[in-house]
């Protein structure tokens, strides 16, 4: 599919080159992958307060993720053509933390929004 993006943009790589992107695009794939993974653990964790954060979930859902990395991780070494790679548990764990991280600054974004004081009524009525 790389192959056909580049011809259609009439880009033109060097095959050490396009190994690289097609490397990069993949693994960052498996990171989007797990960030979302790792987005919906946390919520599925705390339905009613997703956006609040806590480090125990967090930490629950990065092992859940880290923990079935793993077993892609050794699905894929059953597969003949594929190998396991804990390099590939790594990025796919990080891929969740980047997810969580998300869910931290959306509640932090949230949670500086409403505590900024509102106007009060006397100093509009002035205005």
């Amino acid at each position: 599919m790389l192959a056909q993006i580049l011809s259609f943009l009439h880009v033109q790589v060097a095959s050490h080159t396009f190994n690289f992107l097609h490397h990069l695009i993949r693994k960052l794939a498996h990171t989007s992958e797990y960030a979302i993974l790792g987005l919906s653990l946390y919520r599925a964790l705390r339905p009613e307060h997703q956006y609040r954060w806590s480090i125990r979930t967090a930490a629950w859902v990065a092992l859940a993720a880290g923990a079935y990395s793993l077993t892609d991780e050794f699905h894929q070494s059953l597969v003949p053509g594929r190998t396991a790679s804990l390099l590939d548990c790594g990025i796919d764990t990080l891929g969740a933390i980047l997810g969580l991280l998300a869910i931290y600054g959306v509640g932090r974004l949230f949670q500086a929004n409403s505590s900024r004081p509102a106007a009060s009524k006397e100093s509009t009525e002035e205005r």
